[in-house]
């Protein structure tokens, strides 16, 4: 297979009339200053496309349900109570149908791949499944339906609180121990026989909050490869009561009691002190930033200036899935920078573009978190690549310098003409190749969801 692209992205250089070919679904050879031939795929501009590296897809049915102030009881907290609600109606065929959807959705926007941070894994009353991994079966078949590039994160959720409360109510369906999470990612490994082979299963124990010092340690030490993803410091309860508990605020404690290194995701990470920056920029790890999430429940914004001064790695993921917008997300991380510090171009160099800045870090650092070989057009990386035209208004007046910058400040995901994920050709002319069976079958499900909600 050949792409044709009048313009492309290759390092930071931009280079014209490219020509690339794929196989076995990676890039084997770029061509510049070349000519198109017949059966190439023609596209205006092709970027290497992001990987949206922190995904919760059920919760993209719930989607502008909680915009709505009760008086005193508006925080993160009480929106939980909503999503506790919610999941007690979930079946497998709707877990499925929602992934599938919310994939569809990421890829149209021009997301290649995505990291699913899965903890949703029995039944109401949290009786396992016949199989224990069943509904991460079904999010792998939303997976291979939608052709995403997917990363798949099981979640162990043990604990209601930093003080090893039980897990009650809508909880039920998170619970594991440690021996039954081991069984669970075993049996998430075996079923990627039938996934692409650029699938990967890693782990996710949800949070401080949510496991124990000592399960932590023991998942670990069975798990001595792979993506590590960890929520971290998403709001001020949370570092509150985990300082209270070990002694030490999350970041801090977490740096000092594991040996966090490039494999990790630290998730949100957004009550960071300066020293807790500077120690998570050195670590290796990536920031698993979801700017549009932290903004619609108030989480507040991460330390950018000091986390990309020490050249910090980052990623961006679209968490709850109440807005799937990759343009948006990377606009909103510089924006929630700027109203901070009362400043412009808050997370560019010295002397450079934001939006290169913006985009070209959350490619390298998307395609680390999910244990992907891509995050640039190199020969031998995967081909996870997106397509844009500067025939849109919002960027036909750039040079090509300023095509990112107007990308990320200036411009709708409708930009996007093409996806492919490693490889596979799966937007075209801006719509998902299985668009429309997706979306009837999302509309089935919602209508099931949301009856007498």
């Amino acid at each position: 297979m050949y792409i044709y692209a009048n313009t492309a992205l290759l390092n930071s250089t931009w280079a014209q009339n490219v020509r690339l070919k794929i196989e076995d679904q990676s890039i084997t050879s770029i061509e510049t200053d070349d000519r198109p031939e017949s059966g190439d795929t023609q596209v205006d501009v092709l970027l290497p496309s992001l990987g949206n590296l922190h995904s919760h897809t059920f919760q993209r049915a719930m989607a502008g349900m909680t915009e709505f102030r009760a008086a005193g009881r508006e925080s993160f907290w009480t929106w939980r109570e909503l999503m506790y609600k919610f999941l007690g109606r979930l079946t497998p065929e709707h877990v499925e149908a929602i992934a599938a959807l919310t994939f569809m959705e990421m890829q149209e926007a021009g997301y290649a791949s995505v990291g699913e941070f899965h903890y949703v894994h029995h039944q109401p009353d949290g009786t396992p499944y016949a199989a224990l991994s069943e509904l991460s079966n079904r999010v792998f078949a939303a997976a291979s339906n939608t052709g995403i590039g997917h990363t798949h994160l099981p979640v162990l959720y043990t604990y209601g609180g930093v003080q090893q409360e039980a897990l009650a109510g809508g909880q039920l369906r998170f619970s594991n121990d440690v021996d039954r999470f081991l069984q669970l990612r075993e049996e998430c490994r075996a079923n990627l026989a039938d996934m692409p082979a650029d699938a990967r299963v890693g782990i996710a124990p949800h949070s401080l909050r949510a496991t124990s010092p000592d399960d932590l340690a023991r998942v670990l030490e069975h798990t001595p490869d792979g993506p590590v993803h960890i929520h971290i410091s998403e709001q001020m309860k949370e570092v509150n009561d985990v300082e209270a508990a070990l002694g030490k605020r999350p970041v801090d404690w977490l740096l000092d009691n594991a040996d966090v290194n490039d494999r990790w995701c630290l998730i949100h990470a957004t009550h960071m002190t300066e020293g807790e920056t500077i120690k998570m920029a050195q670590s290796g790890a990536v920031a698993g930033l979801c700017p549009i999430t932290e903004a619609n429940l108030g989480d507040g914004p991460f330390n950018g200036p000091t986390y990309l001064e020490q050249n910090g790695v980052f990623g961006v993921g679209s968490d709850s899935n109440v807005r799937i917008s990759l343009t948006e997300e990377l606009r909103t991380l510089e924006y929630s920078q700027r109203l901070r510090d009362t400043s412009r171009n808050v997370l560019a160099p010295s002397d450079g573009s934001t939006g290169h800045t913006l985009y070209t870090g959350a490619a390298r650092g998307g395609a680390q978190a999910l244990g992907r070989d891509a995050g640039a057009i190199e020969v031998g990386k995967l081909a996870d690549l997106v397509a844009i035209t500067r025939d849109d208004p919002a960027l036909c007046a750039l040079k090509d310098e300023q095509i990112l910058d107007g990308l990320c400040f200036a411009a709708s995901d409708n930009v996007v003409t093409d996806t492919w994920s490693a490889g596979r050709h799966m937007v075209k002319n801006g719509q998902h190749i299985h668009r429309e069976g997706i979306v009837a079958n999302y509309r089935t499900t919602i209508a099931e969801l949301t009856e007498g909600l």
